[in-house]
């Protein structure tokens, strides 16, 4: 693979760890930084278009007090390019602690280069 794509992926994973590392934080926003405003999320009911309402979802099922009820790691993920300015990324997604029971599933990410850096343009969640 090309030196570039290293590079690439390097800062597709620091995108997911930063992600993360703000949802532990309490920080919202911060974690869906890494999606274009016009992100797709799908959900079991169709995709919810926008970051606004995968925010006020997350806050209504995640947080509680502005703060998450559980933290937030990945792990198992794979990034691979789909060409010079995409990628797909896949992993697995554990919620844990808070006194409940852990959450976990599978994610898809569709990753573009921006003018901001990598973000993702469609989520597959469950």
């Amino acid at each position: 693979m090309p030196q570039s794509w290293s590079a690439d992926e390097a800062q597709i994973r620091a995108a997911l760890q930063a992600s993360a590392d703000a949802w532990n934080r309490g920080d919202l926003k911060g974690h869906l930084a890494i999606y274009v405003d016009t992100v797709t999320f799908m959900t079991g009911n169709g995709p919810r278009p926008g970051v606004a309402a995968i925010e006020e979802s997350f806050t209504r099922t995640f947080f509680q007090g502005g703060k998450p009820k559980q933290n937030l790691r990945f792990e198992q993920t794979v990034v691979r390019p789909l060409g010079p300015g995409s990628a797909l990324g896949t992993g697995r997604f554990i919620l844990s602690g808070g006194g409940l029971a852990d959450q976990t599933g599978w994610f898809t990410l569709v990753w573009v280069r921006t003018a901001e850096g990598w973000r993702a343009v469609h989520d597959h969640s469950g």
